[in-house]
């Protein structure tokens, strides 16, 4: 036996080492080993990440009246700007934390940021609805690598007692992707024209790739193999159970097409459930964590938060210029009073989670976005003004604040170190996923109640639509109260 070479010294020094069934497994760092700068490095890059991430979610909203005037776009191609997104986001999460654990997860979260940074490029391209809709699904795609790894980098970065404050921090910069969202959009859109919303992504994604490459600490996690079919499954069936809701506002719920997806995803998530609890060799999720309370309720609660939180940014954007009349700018200037919340409220609720658990801050956060959306929906009539909603705004505002990092602790923490990947792709799965539904059940109560034929259509669709956002956060709430105490 010779001397390690100088491949074996790097995974070594990587913290990571190889068997000869080419597990690789984390090797734990001695106490006050890993130097501060590396955990900085670590938060500023996920953060980045995730800010890219959440910022597509939200920054076409305020320019979804731009495109209906330059494309000539119905409302259904308006939902697919938003909905391919978060629809390919959703379904492919769970392959994005397979990739990082099996292939290197700074190695992917590189891979992650290069193809989000050219479907950027693509979409800002695009001549038409049509090419919009497709780089925004090569977006996704590039998200799903992202997002989840953003997550798993922090937690296998900083120890339990310190993760809930980075964790904070982390819910405090996508935050602020949710802050910028609206007003970026909105200043753009005025200012420049609409594609400068997704070349803003190019300059930063170049400058992420070679920091992310050079700065953070590679980790894998203990499978050995990718499980292929299982991936399969989960994206089959994940794309049939959010494509219903997404087609049925046109193409009706009795339609061939959305009861073919409902039947197709139902049988395929089935399918993924027996597979993984009874035939795969390397699980790409251990069902038995869905046993534990801390994993089950908080997914269940991001869930319920994101279909209440993006239905209901989906009409408020609209709200404040289609029927009070501003601006793309005006009307995200406006919005800020909600969503620069988490920028200022999460990164304390992170760290307040660290001593007193999660499950105070979820079940207060979601009962506060319940209650801010409940009063708007209340306060929407012909007549009303913007005075009126900055209160329940503030309140909805502080509700989620609460909620983004105590779920995001809730979720990694609940499972072994080693699977918090999996964790955190699952979670994000869970998110977009209820935010697809989020956006769909609120286009498809908004035209059952009004429409785009005046302002005065506009407020008696909306309305309806923010008491069924405010029901989804209610529902999260109930959910919450079930969740662990602190142990």
């Amino acid at each position: 036996m010779g001397l390690p070479s100088v491949s074996d010294l790097k995974d070594l020094t990587e913290g990571t080492f190889m068997t000869d069934t080419t597990v690789r497994v984390p090797v734990p760092e001695p106490p006050g080993e890993q130097a501060p700068p590396r955990r900085v490095w670590t938060v500023t890059l996920a953060g980045l990440g995730a800010l890219l991430c959440s910022l597509d979610v939200v920054v076409v909203a305020t320019a979804l009246p731009a495109l209906r005037a330059d494309f000539g776009a119905s409302l259904s191609q308006l939902e697919w700007t938003i909905n391919a997104y978060n629809l390919v986001f959703a379904c492919l999460t769970l392959t994005g934390a397979a990739l990082g654990d099996r292939f290197g997860r700074r190695r992917m979260y590189v891979v992650g940021l290069a193809v989000f940074t050219l479907a950027s490029a693509a979409a800002a391209l695009a001549g038409g609805p049509g090419q919009l809709i497709t780089a925004r699904v090569v977006q996704g795609a590039g998200a799903a690598v992202l997002l989840p790894l953003t997550l798993t980098l922090i937690s296998e970065a900083f120890p339990a007692e310190k993760r809930g404050m980075a964790i904070g921090v982390w819910g405090g910069v996508t935050g602020l992707g949710v802050a910028a969202g609206p007003v970026l959009g909105g200043a753009v859109t005025e200012g420049l024209s609409w594609q400068w919303i997704f070349w803003l992504n190019v300059p930063i994604g170049i400058a992420m790739m070679p920091l992310a490459a050079t700065k953070l600490r590679e980790s894998y996690g203990t499978r050995p193999q990718l499980d292929l079919v299982g991936l399969v499954l989960a994206a089959v069936g994940l794309t049939g159970l959010a494509w219903a809701p997404v087609r049925a506002p046109e193409a009706g719920w009795g339609s061939v097409e959305v009861l073919a997806a409902l039947v197709v995803g139902t049988v395929s998530v089935a399918a993924f459930l027996g597979w993984e609890q009874r035939g795969a060799r390397y699980p790409m999720l251990p069902l038995g964590y869905f046993r534990r309370r801390a994993f089950s309720t908080a997914n269940a609660a991001a869930f319920l938060l994101f279909g209440s939180l993006l239905g209901a940014l989906f009409m408020i954007t609209q709200l404040f210029q289609f029927g009070l009349g501003y601006s793309p700018l005006e009307a995200g200037v406006r919005i800020l009073v909600w969503n620069a919340m988490p920028l200022l409220v999460a990164p304390v609720a992170g760290a307040l989670a660290d001593r007193f658990g999660t499950r105070p801050f979820m079940l207060t956060g979601l009962a506060l976005q319940a209650t801010g959306l409940g009063l708007l929906a209340w306060q929407i009539e012909p007549g009303v003004g913007y005075g009126q909603m900055v209160v329940p705004l503030i309140i909805a505002g502080i509700g989620i604040s609460m909620v983004f990092p105590s779920v995001a602790n809730a979720v990694t923490s609940s499972v072994p170190l080693s699977d918090a990947g999996v964790a955190a792709g699952v979670n994000n799965a869970l998110r977009e996923l209820g935010g697809v539904f989020g956006v769909a059940v609120a286009a498809a109560v908004f035209m059952t109640y009004g429409g785009y034929g005046s302002p005065a259509a506009f407020l008696d669709g909306c309305a309806p639509a923010l008491w069924v956002s405010a029901g989804a956060a209610a529902a999260g709430a109930v959910v919450a109260v079930f969740a662990p105490g602190r142990e």
